[in-house]
């Protein structure tokens, strides 16, 4: 509103000056006119047809003139200017008006959301997002960002040669190391496949960076206290042990491939085959990285640590919970894995299995016969066990001998998955005639934050 009545303000002020200037000049006229009148009745008829008389009222009826002319320019000049300053102040609200409404519902606030993540992808990409430095929402270009939506649809048609490519347009969203950003539309896609086909990314704590690591420190410890009076000296605490933690992103990739053919289908759409496809790549190989990954090139699974029962001060081992019958799972493992867990990691807990280990669980009965396994009231929601739920994931242990088929915890804050910023791809029309290869390329890492927040079961 401030900025409105700053325009309607300035647009008076401009309009008083153009007044003013008017009634001076207008002041000045008339009275050059009057002059004019004055003479031409007081002079003998004998002067009037003089020459000298002639050349006087000339000259006076030039100045008359003269000053008619100027006053046209000058309101001409004011207008334009008035005009001008009204339509650039119009323009920057706007802009403001546009950004304002950023992050709200509907498909406009939608686009101004993506316009925005777009900018700070190819901001992150060049290196240009630095700490302490606010985001500049003027760089946030909707226009731009709409010609380079329109045009990625073609390019992944036809080739950066091919006819009716708009290049200029898909400048905007060139990657410095090679290809074009998906737009943010196409990387929520593959990341809604990604999370149907992992249940990791719904259960974990999810982090995105613009560089190619996330470090911050960690306390194995916790910081002493005590009981003191009001006036009563205050003797030194302990202090917590505090390490650094570091977890790199590493890059991951997928190349479906389409046919040259089914690209010249006006009806077939590129945008959603291609995000479903390479979602569903993407979910597959992360969620084995985030379960049993090695960590060298790619996240570290929390699968892969040594069994250990946490001690403050230390970390690197996740306890392992001992199955009461060596090779397969029963009704009191599960109630030791779940007590194993401090009452603190209970809420939001979680179980963790692949499909074959729960249908076992289905099957466990307590001690009066009854089915211990609960189905959810809420259709599509997981089972409930012991009160908390199971999520399916392929990429634990079967049941079995020297297995670690089973995982329960926190973990949203047992372990962190960490996304870089922005995801490419590149058309590759030559590698494999006749088909289309879109290389498409993120970088993603993952490794346990907490060691008390999870507890594995051993089989």
């Amino acid at each position: 509103m401030a900025d409105i009545e700053d325009v309607l303000e300035t647009a008076q002020r401009e309009i008083k000056a153009i007044g003013d200037n008017v009634a001076k000049l207008k002041d000045s006229m008339e009275k050059d006119l009057a002059v004019v009148r004055k003479l031409a009745e007081d002079a003998p008829k004998n002067v009037i047809g003089s020459s000298e008389f002639k050349k006087d009222m000339e000259a006076i009826t030039a100045g008359v003139l003269e000053k008619h002319d100027a006053l046209a320019k000058q309101v001409k000049a004011i207008e334009e200017k008035a005009l001008k300053d009204a339509q650039d102040r119009m323009d920057q609200l706007e802009k403001k008006f546009n950004r304002g409404r950023l992050g709200g519902g509907g498909d406009v606030e939608t686009e101004l959301k993506d316009a925005r993540d777009f900018t700070r992808i190819g901001m992150a990409a060049r290196g240009e997002l630095k700490v302490g430095v606010p985001f500049n929402e003027e760089k946030v270009d909707v226009a731009s960002f709409d010609a380079y939506k329109s045009a990625l649809p073609m390019y992944l048609r036809r080739d950066k040669d091919g006819q009716g490519v708009d290049m200029k347009a898909m400048s905007v969203g060139s990657d410095p190391e090679g290809g074009y950003f998906v737009t943010p539309a196409m990387g929520r896609m593959i990341t809604g496949v990604v999370f149907e086909t992992s249940p990791m990314r719904d259960i974990c704590n999810v982090e995105t960076i613009s560089t190619d690591s996330i470090e911050y420190p960690r306390d194995d410890d916790e910081a002493s206290a005590g009981w003191v009076g009001e006036q009563e000296d205050r003797p030194e605490t302990g202090a917590p042990k505090a390490g650094m933690q570091r977890i790199p992103v590493h890059e991951m990739y997928a190349m479906p491939k389409v046919s040259q053919k089914l690209l010249e289908d006006a009806s077939f759409d590129i945008e959603n085959y291609l995000g479903r496809k390479i979602g569903d790549k993407f979910g597959r190989v992360e969620a084995t990285g985030f379960v049993s990954g090695n960590g060298v090139k790619k996240p570290r699974g929390f699968l892969t640590y040594a069994s250990g029962t946490y001690v403050a001060g230390s970390s690197g081992k996740l306890e392992q919970v001992a199955a009461g019958t060596g090779g397969n799972v029963g009704w009191d493992d599960f109630i030791n894995t779940m007590t194993a867990l401090k009452e603190y990691y209970l809420s939001g807990a979680n179980w963790l299995m692949q499909r074959a280990t729960v249908g076992k669980a289905m099957l466990l009965k307590d001690g009066s016969g009854k089915y211990i396994w609960q189905p959810n009231q809420q259709a599509g929601k997981p089972g409930i066990l012991l009160g908390y739920e199971v999520r399916q994931a392929a990429d634990m242990d079967a049941v079995g001998a020297s297995k670690l088929p089973v995982a329960f915890g926190n973990f949203k804050m047992g372990y962190t998955i960490v996304d870089r910023i922005g995801m490419s791809t590149l058309r590759d029309p030559f590698s494999a005639k006749p088909f289309v290869l879109f290389y498409t390329r993120k970088r993603v890492g993952g490794d346990v934050t907490n060691f008390e927040a999870i507890k594995i079961l051993a089989t």
